[in-house]
């Protein structure tokens, strides 16, 4: 059972129409909220909000636009008068070797993780300011300290996105407005779906989570006004701590590459096992119909 919240809340949650964010929207909603399904696919925004009913709105919302910012901004304080946490969720992933990811690629990477994020920051700072009170929360990721093989940009990304939040924290640090940043581990998302069937073997090397116990910890953060958190937590000091040694850093991804490809292996033959049992369940079920049983 969802505890409910004291007081409800207004989010904009970008990237919300699967994934993390959708989960997220869901969660939100459970405690009492009311939430703005923001995402580029319209259709997908639109479901997710359906199935959360009055209390969410389905919006398309490119984020690299500062004109599509400002729509959806104005949409929301139009429904909901008005918005108490920006969610910067949406992110871009593309996988492969840096010299084989074509170049119009990586600068989508950038844009979409880092300028994009950046636009939302500050199309929503001067509301916040004029109403003296507001949250940024922006979901970030752990190879914001331990890159990774195989996402060489999405890590660069991650990387500026971090340093990107903390420092527009320390301009507006004597303003009302809150800001929390969440880096989740690997999620069962489409991005780490991507990841597995393009082998960036990496991403396996620990268990991965599900979305909607990320959005358990980003929701609590974001009650607690945490600054930062990692998930899982205990892994975060460990991981800071070997990202800032290159030396360790390219001792664990050699040793992790190995652990990755193992379990992505025991993944790919689990997935295989499931489609086969799947179609064997489906030959059965016709069989049966067409045997008149």
């Amino acid at each position: 059972m969802v505890a409910k919240s004291d007081s409800d809340k207004v989010l904009l949650i970008t990237g919300a129409a699967s994934g993390i964010g959708a989960a997220t929207a869901k969660l939100a909603v459970e405690m009492g909220h009311r939430v703005v399904v923001a995402d580029i696919n319209e259709a997908g925004a639109a479901s997710v909000a359906a199935s959360l009913g009055p209390a969410a709105i389905g919006l398309k919302l490119d984020i690299c636009s500062p004109e599509q910012w400002e729509f959806a901004l104005d949409e929301t304080y139009k429904r909901f008068q008005r918005l108490d946490v920006l969610v910067n969720n949406a992110a871009v992933v593309h996988t492969g070797s840096t010299r084989e990811v074509p170049l119009a690629l990586h600068r989508q990477t950038m844009e979409v993780n880092v300028i994009g994020p950046l636009i939302g920051m500050r199309a929503v700072l001067p509301r916040f300011r004029a109403a003296k009170s507001g949250h940024i929360a922006t979901v970030c990721s752990m190879t914001a300290f331990l890159p990774f093989p195989g996402i060489a940009s999405y890590a660069a990304s991650k990387h500026a996105l971090r340093a990107l939040h903390l420092a527009v924290a320390m301009e507006e640090r004597d303003s009302s407005i809150a800001f929390t940043i969440v880096h989740p581990s690997s999620t069962e998302t489409p991005m780490l779906e991507e990841e597995a069937r393009t082998g960036v073997a990496l991403a396996f090397a620990v268990p991965s989570w599900r979305p909607e116990d990320v959005a358990k910890i980003i929701m609590d953060a974001i009650k607690r006004k945490k600054v930062e958190v990692c998930i899982p937590s205990k892994r975060g000091r460990v991981v800071k701590a070997i990202g800032a040694n290159p030396r360790r850093l390219l001792e664990t991804v050699e040793r992790n590459q190995k652990i990755g490809m193992e379990n992505l292996a025991i993944r790919r033959q689990s997935v295989g096992q499931a489609q086969a049992d799947t179609k064997q369940s489906a030959t059965s079920a016709g069989d049966e119909l067409n045997s008149g049983r």
